[in-house]
């Protein structure tokens, strides 16, 4: 039986081309700012996103939370989604080792936060309320991809209201690659960029935060309290100039797998997903007759692994291919006809 994950983009497993380029890494002390592998990456990183400089990090969380750190500072708040990596998934790191407050706020249907509602929370210049400096934006949200001219809007926002403005771009290349323009069209509004090539770049670990110069020196400070200053990185670093230089066109293939899977699952009586609603890698569906559980349980018992979540989310990624998809519909559909 062949495993058929789908729980994740994360689950990848590094490519030959990756694996080859690992063993041959040149590499030194990052630390030290001695790893040409590394320091490659970063400028290439930095080059694609429009920023001046790059620092490359363990994981998307610290890369979040170096952003946030460097951005803020003790007492300082910023606003973010109720659902945000930056606020719900990383553990509440910016509160823990930072004392920034989040202002967390609702997401609309789309991923966007509503900006009226974020001009109305920022709180006055008073010594009664946290300082509001930061708003961050999550894109893609739940595989929903920000409309350019809503990230225009928040930018003015942000400006307007002298805030800085991050964005947790874990998957900006698929945003990128849906709206079919270059990534640093997205990245270039905002004062600082995480973005993953562990996810749907298919890079085995790493994240890089993007910013100004000054910025990413405060940055790299954070790195080595937080744990994240590392030593010959750049055997990990050389898989991620792979994922950057092969791995960003194909993520169209990502895109129409989750809309073919989504027209399959569609297909289903007992389950509910609307392919009109997945715009890159994602697809979100409920069982509708039984139990997501016990589904979950019957998919994982025939090799595929879904999150047991509700809704129920399946994410398309490099190691899934279209030939898999009748084998997820056909499982989705024996449970049903079981269950009658």
């Amino acid at each position: 039986m062949i495993a058929i994950d789908l729980r994740s983009d994360t689950v990848t497993r590094p490519t030959r081309a990756m694996r080859a380029a690992m063993a041959e890494a040149e590499v030194g002390d990052d630390v030290y700012g001695e790893d040409p592998t590394v320091n490659r990456l970063e400028a290439m990183a930095a080059e694609r996103l429009g920023h001046e400089c790059a620092v490359f990090v363990p994981s998307g969380t610290q890369s979040n939370l170096l952003a946030l750190l460097s951005h803020c500072e003790r007492g300082d708040e910023y606003i973010v989604g109720q659902l945000a990596h930056t606020y719900k998934y990383e553990g509440g790191g910016a509160a823990v080792l930072g004392s920034i407050q989040p202002q967390p706020l609702d997401f609309g249907p789309d991923g966007t936060l509503d900006l009226d509602q974020v001009a109305r929370v920022i709180k006055p210049d008073n010594i009664h309320f946290a300082r509001t400096r930061l708003l961050c934006l999550e894109n893609t949200q739940a595989g929903k991809v920000l409309p350019l001219d809503y990230l225009d809007q928040a930018k003015a926002l942000a400006d307007r209201r002298r805030l800085a403005l991050h964005l947790d771009g874990a998957r900006v290349f698929n945003a990128a690659v849906k709206l079919r323009v270059a990534v640093d069209r997205i990245s270039a509004r905002f004062d600082s960029v995480s973005f993953c090539l562990s996810k749907g770049l298919g890079a085995p670990v790493g994240s890089l935060l993007c910013g100004s110069r000054d910025l990413i020196r405060r940055a790299r400070r954070w790195r080595k309290v937080t744990g994240g200053g590392m030593r010959q990185a750049g055997v990990i670093a050389a898989a991620g100039i792979v994922a950057l230089q092969s791995h960003v066109e194909r993520l169209a293939e990502d895109h129409a797998n989750a809309q073919a899977l989504a027209r399959g699952m569609a297909g289903i009586a007992g389950l509910s997903v609307d392919p009109g609603q997945v715009q890159t890698n994602m697809l979100f569906l409920s069982v509708t007759a039984g139990d997501a559980a016990s589904f979950c349980e019957h998919m994982r018992e025939r090799g595929i692994y879904v999150s047991a979540e509700t809704p129920i989310r399946m994410v398309t990624h490099l190691d899934f291919h279209a030939e898999h998809i009748p084998a997820v519909v056909e499982a989705a559909e024996a449970y049903f006809t079981r269950a009658a």
